[in-house]
């Protein structure tokens, strides 16, 4: 018997297959560059210099709110500016 031939049908199904597979590793490919990018710049940010101290992390933020209140930041920036000082601070071992 005769081998049949593949339709052409078919041969669209495994093209899409293989393209969405290949989309799909480089989706991955990019989130798993942008994680290590991520990791990497945070590593690099920790362990550049010492950690300040919960006093240091708690001034910096009372400036921050009276820069806040003198209009001299925007909302915004305070915003930003006080989630970064608190996740410092929540990161900062227990004494």
């Amino acid at each position: 018997m005769a081998n049949k031939r593949t339709t052409f049908a078919k041969l669209q199904r495994e093209r899409q297959k293989k393209a969405k597979a290949k989309a799909k590793r480089e989706r991955r490919q990019q989130r798993s560059a942008e994680d290590d990018e991520a990791e990497a710049t945070s590593e690099a940010g920790s362990t550049g210099a010492e950690q300040p101290s919960a006093a240091d992390l708690m001034e910096r933020l009372e400036e921050l709110h009276k820069q806040f209140d003198d209009d001299e930041i925007t909302f915004e920036d305070f915003e930003e500016q006080k989630d970064q000082l608190l996740a410092q601070l929540a990161t900062l071992p227990m004494e």
